[in-house]
């Protein structure tokens, strides 16, 4: 090949080879190195052809409903998921088993209803979790992260929950970050223990202020630090129907227990009057043998 040939070559050769990378690229998304946006596609359906060393997936904006767990598994590096502004919904458990190296993941903006154990438990290196602005998210099960011990920041704001177990977030040990602003929080003794987690606990709550309870109608509005002082002492001083059962069985106790002493005190002060007259008898009877 000519000197003069060469240039032209090399400019065939990168021409292939944006071709090819173009053929490897999902309709309507764009690629680049190691990186697939969708980002509002009107997408129904999760793109096809999705190079499989991506490790950047973006796919917000869109109206995909459904995330195939076998496709997601062709991904294997992929460490990066925004999903966020789609219609997932509660059909999520064991969808993520084939992408364990996720560190980041957008769910906000969806229709979650609930995450169990088996939503998220083979995302062993998830450091972020954003499940924010989901209205119809109602329950998180007391163990849902218990195997994402990484998990550093994660968002449950703006969603329907009105509980969430303390075990639940005070066993993540790398937890630094935790939204739970604007939800419909339930501030009843049962929520105590939680509440008082907050307050002792080193993680940050971004928008603290709209933390509030938003049931009974007597706390609503109340921000956190105020519930905790409100749930304390009606909590800690309120009797149940246990306690007043416990209370009553103490105080027979102690009834029938002074009654006992009573009695053998009585007994015993009988016994010791009869023995004494005894005993001054047999020595009025010795003196007048004596005389």
């Amino acid at each position: 090949m000519s000197p003069s040939g060469r240039p032209w070559s090399l400019s065939l050769v990168f021409l292939l080879g944006m071709a090819s990378e173009g053929i490897n690229c999902p309709s309507r998304c764009s690629c680049q190195y190691l990186e697939v946006n969708c980002t509002g596609q009107q997408l129904q359906e999760f793109p096809v052809d999705i190079p499989l060393d991506t490790r950047q997936l973006i796919l917000a904006a869109n109206n995909v409903s459904y995330l195939p767990a076998v496709e997601l598994s062709f991904l294997a590096d992929l460490v990066y998921l925004d999903c966020r502004k789609n219609l997932l919904g509660d059909d999520l458990d064991f969808t993520f088993i084939g992408v364990a190296k996720l560190v980041y993941l957008d769910l906000s903006f969806n229709n979650l209803t609930q995450v169990t154990f088996s939503t998220f438990s083979h995302l062993l290196s998830l450091v972020v979790l954003k499940i924010s602005d989901n209205p119809n998210l109602v329950a998180i099960e007391k163990d849902a992260f218990a195997n994402n011990t990484w998990l550093r920041h994660l968002d449950v704001s703006r969603t329907g929950l009105t509980f969430l177990d303390t075990s639940t977030v005070r066993d993540l040990p790398s937890l630094r970050l935790l939204g739970l602003s604007d939800n419909l929080w339930h501030c009843n003794c049962s929520f105590l223990d939680f509440v008082t987690w907050m307050m002792e606990s080193d993680v940050h709550f971004p928008d603290a202020d709209n933390i509030t309870c938003h049931t009974p109608a007597g706390l609503r509005a109340l921000r956190m630090p105020a519930a905790e002082a409100q749930l304390h002492f009606s909590c800690l001083t309120r009797l149940y129907k246990q306690d007043y059962v416990f209370l009553c069985l103490v105080g027979f106790c102690i009834f029938l227990a002074g009654t006992m002493a009573a009695w053998l005190a009585g007994v015993c002060a009988v016994i010791y009057e009869a023995h004494a007259s005894k005993r001054e008898e047999e020595e009025e009877e010795e003196e007048d043998d004596t005389a």
